[in-house]
């Protein structure tokens, strides 16, 4: 997909930037190489993952992993759109949204966006969601100009206990930890430190 942009993520552009999203099919070196580069800018604490796990990512029939290229020609940008049919319908996630931060301002994020709608509704899904922290004015900028309406409803995450609370970027919860969340019940919290011994396992049937 090809997109052009004058004025993309908050920030105007002279001329408009020529955008290249394509789908990441196979791992290469190439993607592996930008991952590296890319993925601490979106989380500083998320190790990253091994080549079988992307691997597993990109052979995945749940999971696009889009690219983008601009002007230069390595890669630029990411995002992983997941697909899932749940009860109600087939729903999509956008998640790791990452665009390198020598090209943010000439569209590419918008470039991203666009293609996993596109490839959203290409698949079904009735719905597409992400999250944003809301200190990211231009990104939510951007997807509010994309049709993105903002919901009224509380997100939660759990927290395993081998794994760190971390940081994340925009797509990846973007919420900060230890937020409270309205319950309409007066003082009710989560339990965020209940161990995980605690909950039944769930069996197959």
């Amino acid at each position: 997909m090809r997109s052009d942009a004058s004025e993309q993520d908050g920030v105007a552009m002279e001329k408009p930037t020529e955008v290249i999203v394509e789908k990441a099919n196979d791992v290469t070196g190439e993607l592996l190489d930008a991952m590296a580069r890319l993925l601490p800018q979106l989380s500083t604490s998320s190790s990253l993952p091994s080549h079988e796990e992307v691997e597993k990512m990109v052979s995945s029939p749940a999971v696009v992993l889009l690219v983008a290229r601009s002007a230069q020609p390595r890669i630029v940008g990411m995002l992983a759109l997941a697909i899932f049919r749940v009860p109600t319908g087939v729903r999509a996630w956008i998640e790791d949204v990452v665009v390198d931060k020598e090209v943010r301002g000439s569209g590419v994020g918008g470039a991203l966006i666009e293609a996993a709608l596109m490839e959203a509704a290409a698949l079904g899904a009735k719905t597409v969601d992400l999250t944003s922290r809301p200190a990211r004015h231009a990104a939510n900028r951007l997807y509010v100009r994309l049709g993105f309406q903002c919901r009224e409803t509380n997100v939660y995450r759990y927290h395993f206990a081998t794994s760190g609370a971390g940081d994340a970027g925009d797509g990846a919860g973007g919420e900060e930890d230890g937020i409270p969340c309205e319950t309409g019940e007066t003082g009710e919290r989560g339990a965020a430190g209940r161990r995980l011994e605690q909950v039944s396992p769930v069996r197959d049937r």
